[in-house]
């Protein structure tokens, strides 16, 4: 589903390729390394959680490659995405996502796509 006027096959384009990309640290077909994620998020990138916490692009890198050192098996089920078109190549992605089958939170992600693909900016999470 997508909330805008304009192009609607364009707009649904963009949810299906930015709904595929979520949640984007557990998507291992788009990279599983501090690198991929580098290249996956904007330099400013940051992110405020659920308890209203800002995090940093640097703090979560570095959660991550924590995570990544001792794999382990994370349930993640992602619905109602919508989209929201911002500006001719930022998008607001909003879903559901459902985290070991306990942890309901809504999430709204901002994307922007570039020459070198869609890096993510900002993401906020309400439970």
């Amino acid at each position: 589903m997508n909330q805008n006027s304009g192009n609607e096959a364009e707009i649904d384009a963009v949810l299906a390729e930015l709904s595929a990309r979520e949640p984007i640290f557990h998507r291992p077909e788009f990279g599983s390394t501090r690198a991929d994620f580098e290249r996956m998020t904007a330099k400013d990138f940051w992110e405020t959680g659920a308890s209203g916490a800002i995090y940093s692009r640097q703090f979560v890198l570095d959660e991550l490659e924590e995570r990544l050192s001792s794999p382990h098996r994370d349930v993640w089920e992602t619905s109602g995405f919508q989209c929201r078109e911002l500006s001719a190549d930022t998008f607001l992605l909003t879903y559901t996502l459902l985290q070991n089958h306990t942890r309901l939170t809504r999430r709204a992600t901002l994307w922007r796509k570039t020459e070198g693909g869609w890096h993510r900016n900002r993401t906020y999470y309400a439970s």
